[in-house]
């Protein structure tokens, strides 16, 4: 199941309290406080983990609580440290409080400490002064700290298959890498993005994600809309999948880029390598002249099926992210 979104509270341990003691020893005369500190409490920490792809781990549990410290006792015994929380999340994962961003923890092994533990709380054996030799207080622990956090995950990919429902992306990206996308002839077979990683040659690949499909007023939430939308913001190219067997295929190029624009201006700033799909059906051979003249930009005709245009297209991917 694939997670991109979860609402936690997260609450760190409390420090403990310092303790008020005394030696009580037959043989150790005006023996003195021997009070020790409280323990530090527990921080919560949230760290990247490349092995990670969902935030599926958050879905059924959504608080948690780092250890209390120990409370401090006599002798001058520290009570122990509470034990720090670690919450792995996928790479490319915003935490946000309150809808401002904290981090974005993007790299494998990038961490973020949320809350902080409390401080243990003195013993009395640390009020001990020449002039007050036998203190009968001590401090409590710091209370531990708390917050509200939304996580939010954008994939991490150097390009982006965007497109109308049924354009041909989930067969696209099944033919140029190993990801096993369902394919359907009903609209929304996607439901969830996919990952891919396409090799060029040894040593050089890139990774292709494919967006649900999108439809007017997708920057509303309608389809699957901005559900999904916000994980195109990280990539560096855009691939535009037009179904050119389509009756106006010319309109639906637009309506999408207007889609893009109205959810996040800066994503049309974003290079686009525009794709005209299906080129195996009469139709669309037929609609290609008139597409071309209407957008009055390149385009790269393929046919997701058979296999026709996709090298052409693999290296014009790779010439713009590399």
């Amino acid at each position: 199941m694939f997670i991109d979104k979860v609402e936690i509270f997260v609450k760190s341990g409390d420090g403990g309290n310092g303790v008020v003691a005394f030696r009580r020893e037959k043989f150790v005369p005006r023996g003195g406080p021997s009070g020790g500190d409280g323990g530090k409490g527990g921080d919560i920490i949230i760290k990247a983990d490349g092995h990670l792809r969902t935030l599926l781990d958050f879905q059924y549990r959504h608080h948690f609580r780092a250890q209390k410290g120990e409370h401090g006792k006599g002798n001058k015994r520290t009570g122990k440290d509470g034990a720090d929380l670690i919450l792995k999340v996928p790479p490319g994962t915003l935490i946000k409080e309150k809808g401002k961003t904290l981090i974005d923890l993007v790299k494998d092994e990038d961490s973020f400490l949320v809350v902080k533990g409390g401080k243990g709380g003195r013993g009395n054996a640390c009020f001990a002064t020449s002039t007050n030799q036998a203190p009968k207080y001590s401090e409590k622990g710091e209370k531990a700290e708390e917050k509200r956090l939304t996580l939010e995950l954008k994939l991490i990919a150097e390009a982006g298959l965007i497109g109308y429902p049924n354009s041909g992306k989930s067969t696209l990206l099944s033919k140029v890498s190993k990801a096993r996308p369902k394919v359907a002839d009903y609209p929304f077979t996607t439901l969830e993005p996919i990952l891919g990683v396409v090799k060029i040659e040894e040593g050089k690949s890139f990774v292709l994600a494919d967006i649900p499909g999108l439809i007017e007023g997708a920057h509303k939430g309608a389809g699957l809309g901005d559900e999904f939308l916000r994980h195109i913001e990280r990539t560096k190219v855009l691939i535009h999948l037009v179904d050119l067997a389509e009756p106006d295929p010319v309109k639906r190029y637009f309506q999408l880029r207007n889609e893009l624009e109205l959810y996040n201006p800066s994503l049309l700033e974003k290079p686009e390598i525009l794709v005209a799909n299906k080129m195996d059906l009469p139709e669309a051979k037929e609609n290609l002249k008139n597409f071309k003249k209407e957008i009055k930009k390149e385009v790269i005709p393929i046919s997701a099926l058979t296999g026709e245009g996709i090298k052409e297209l693999i290296g014009k991917v790779w010439k713009e992210i590399s």
